[in-house]
């Protein structure tokens, strides 16, 4: 085989410098949640797929790996709620209410790899189970910024939503589950003013056997002699029972025209395209939706819970002038049933997200309804979007011996510098003292420590700071004590 083997396209290799600065910003974040009462918890990568195939949504679930191994279907997980939420309807439901729980680790998703976007990359967040709104989305939500500020992110922006709300709104205009589903999901594309692609989805699934729109602008009587000749003609039996043909279409068509979802349909798109336009300052956004809800006889008791929301969040410390209203967003998981949010940098470049999911729980095996919200970081973005400095590896020492008879007491020597807690490496490829520091230099080590026969009987090393190029000899017995001074 000639030539590199090169990173399965999406995936990266995290370079020591990248991993140390990686590391550096999850430690900050993970102190901000450990501070906060969150308990660390840590999920299989590997995972049933029945666990994500019914909650995920159209979008996410065609970006799962999946495969198929010892007879079972399985994914490699695309997020980490779900596990979550499973080892605790496995393990924890015993657990006093609220329990908070933190975690860190890979996710994968088969996504178009781009700036900041991996097909492995990491997340950090919380799981806050057991909890109702409007307290624990506040928490959540400040949460979030938190550990943003501890990451050195400066500049972001939070956008809160209600999927609650756009649910009520699509239960009260009685459209089927599966459309609700397909309009709730949908919020993003009617912002951008993508109808037609809309209804093509709408239409794509629909189930019924008749267009009720082909009957329109005729009246019943004409209507039914149609879609009788229509059914003889393509071969549809219509005499059985003791019902003649022309009463069963008679009242096929008054059904038709009765259950016709189209108008309703029609009024949701129109309503929610309107209402996923509404964003910016809390105040004027929620006062817009709730003007646009009412004049159209709609439900508006969420607005009051979001509104509540925002007031707590301020409270914990966050600056409102941080916080927008968008009733656009969608979180592309079906498993979200309130307030939802997304927090951005200053370039647009989305860091976190989260909302509330109450029925997740019992829809994963619980004992019974369980409220609860969460959020989780795309690490990777995170770290992009920070002011950390790159943090400085630790300068080692070198440790070399002159001859093989004198590399024992080289050994000895590193292990006494490690006991001291120093960073400590030993020549492997008998060099030259020469050579040694030439590559003691080349590394940014800190100090080259000399041994060989004379330093051996007498108990010694030969100690050279590469910073100062000051040189001298000292005891090993000073070496637990901490490195000399130049």
């Amino acid at each position: 085989m000639s030539g590199s083997i090169e990173p399965v396209r999406g995936m990266r290799d995290m370079l020591p410098l990248e991993y140390a600065a990686q590391a550096a910003t999850i430690g900050r974040i993970e102190r901000v949640l450990e501070l906060h009462g969150y308990a660390p918890i840590d999920v299989p990568i590997i995972e049933q797929r029945d666990l994500y195939s019914r909650k995920l949504g159209e979008e996410l679930v065609g970006k799962v790996y999946e495969f198929a191994f010892g007879g079972r279907d399985l994914v490699l997980r695309p997020e980490m709620t779900a596990s979550v939420l499973r080892a605790y309807v496995a393990r924890l439901q015993d657990q006093p209410a609220p329990l908070r729980l933190r975690y860190a680790g890979p996710v994968f998703r088969y996504e178009r790899p781009q700036r900041l976007t991996y097909r492995q990359f990491t997340q950090v967040g919380v799981e806050l189970i057991g909890a109702p709104p409007p307290r624990a989305d506040a928490e959540c939500i400040a949460l979030a910024c938190a550990g943003l500020t501890a990451a050195g992110v400066t500049q972001f922006r939070v956008r809160i939503g209600h999927i609650g709300l756009v649910r009520a709104v699509l239960a009260a205009l009685g459209l089927t589950e599966r459309t609700q589903g397909v309009l709730l999901w949908s919020l993003e594309r009617m912002r951008t003013g993508d109808i037609e692609g809309l209804r093509q989805r709408l239409n794509a699934g629909s189930s019924a056997p008749f267009d009720a729109a082909l009957l329109e602008g005729i009246d019943d009587r004409t209507a039914e002699g149609l879609l009788l000749h229509s059914l003889r003609e393509i071969g549809v039996n219509l005499r059985f029972g003791t019902r003649p043909p022309e009463e069963i279409v008679g009242r096929l068509v008054r059904k038709l025209r009765r259950d016709d979802p189209q108008p309703r349909i029609d009024r949701a798109v129109a309503v929610l395209t309107e209402l996923s336009g509404i964003h910016g300052p809390a105040e004027a956004a929620i006062a817009q939706a709730e003007a646009l809800l009412a004049a159209a006889g709609l439900p508006t008791v969420a607005l009051d819970e979001l509104r509540t929301v925002f007031r707590l969040v301020a409270a914990h410390g966050v600056a409102t002038e941080r916080l927008d209203v968008d009733f656009g967003i969608g979180r592309g998981l079906h498993y979200y049933t309130g307030p939802i949010f997304e927090i951005y940098d200053a370039a647009g470049m989305q860091l976190c997200g989260g909302g509330r999911y109450d029925d997740l729980v019992t829809a994963l095996g619980g004992r019974h309804a369980t409220p609860a919200v969460g959020f989780a970081y795309g690490i990777e973005r995170v770290v992009a979007a920070g002011a950390l400095p790159v943090p400085e590896p630790a300068a080692a020492i070198l440790v070399a011996a002159s001859d093989d008879d004198s590399h024992p007491y080289a050994l000895e020597v590193a292990r006494r510098l490690r006991d001291a807690g120093h960073a400590a490496c030993v020549d492997v490829r008998q060099r030259s003292v020469a050579a040694n520091l030439r590559d003691a230099l080349r590394r940014d080590a800190a100090v080259l420590v000399l041994v060989g026969a004379e330093e051996c009987a007498r108990g010694e090393v030969v100690w050279r700071d590469l910073a100062s190029r000051h040189e001298r000899r000292i005891p090993l017995d000073e070496l637990a004590r901490g490195v000399p001074h130049a």
